[in-house]
C-alpha cells in the first residue's frame, strides 16, 4: 500500500508551517544544480498583480540580458499569464524556461535579481522565487499554508544543507522576512527553540 507522508504542522501567526520547513536541511548550491529550478517545469513562477507592476517597471533593466525568445514572447503576452490551473504565472519560452532567466559561466540566473543586486532595480524578483522551494498557499480562512515542494533538481541542495546543518527555515530567513516580517521571524524561532 503507498500512502503519503504525513507531516505535522505548526502555527505562526496566521501561518500553517509543514514541519518539513523546519526539520528538513537545505542550502542551494548552484555550482551543482545551475539553476534549473528556473528552467524546470510546466508553468512560471507564481506572481501577483503588485509584482507584476514591479517587473513590469523592471523591464528596460533587464531587457539586454533576456534571450531573443523571451523577448518575443514578452511582446505578445506581457510579463506574466493564467496558467492552466488559473494562477498568475511568468511568462516562459517554449513550454519551460522563465523568460527571465540569464546564463552567466553556464549558471542560469534571474536576471531581476541580478540588476537588482547591482542597484539598477528597486525589485529582486516574485516571492514565490525567493522562497522556493516553499510553497505558499491562501486557505479559505485566510489563514497561509507553508508548505516543503521536494523536487529533484534540488538533490543537491539537500545535500549541501545536510553537510552544512542548516535548516531550511534559516536558509531561507531573508525571503521568509520579506513576506511576513521580521517580528513574525522571530515569533517562528521562538517556536522552533520550544519544540520537543
Amino acid at each position: 500500500m503507498n500512502r503519503e507522508r504525513v507531516f505535522p504542522v505548526i502555527q505562526v501567526g496566521n501561518v500553517l508551517l509543514s514541519s518539513e520547513i523546519l526539520t528538513e536541511r537545505f542550502c542551494c548550491d548552484l555550482d551543482k544544480c545551475q539553476g534549473q529550478c528556473c528552467v524546470e517545469g510546466d508553468a512560471g513562477a507564481p506572481v501577483t498583480l503588485d509584482e507584476v507592476a514591479e517587473i513590469e517597471n523592471a523591464l528596460d533593466e533587464v531587457w539586454s540580458d533576456l534571450s531573443a525568445s523571451a523577448q518575443t514572447v514578452i511582446d505578445k503576452q506581457g510579463v506574466a499569464y493564467t496558467d492552466s490551473e488559473g494562477d498568475l504565472v511568468t511568462s516562459i519560452v517554449a513550454g519551460k524556461d522563465c523568460v527571465f532567466t540569464c546564463y552567466q559561466q553556464g549558471i542560469c540566473l534571474c536576471a531581476l535579481e541580478k540588476a537588482y543586486r547591482v542597484g539598477k532595480t528597486r525589485f529582486c524578483k516574485p516571492i514565490s522565487c525567493a522562497l522556493y522551494p516553499i510553497r505558499e498557499k491562501t486557505l479559505s480562512n485566510g489563514m497561509v499554508a507553508l508548505n516543503y515542494n521536494r523536487w529533484k533538481v534540488c538533490a543537491e541542495a539537500v545535500k549541501k544543507g545536510k553537510e552544512l546543518n542548516i535548516p531550511l527555515y534559516q536558509f531561507l530567513k531573508q525571503p521568509l522576512v520579506r513576506r511576513f516580517g521580521e517580528q513574525w521571524y522571530e515569533e517562528l524561532e521562538k517556536t522552533v527553540q520550544h519544540l520537543p
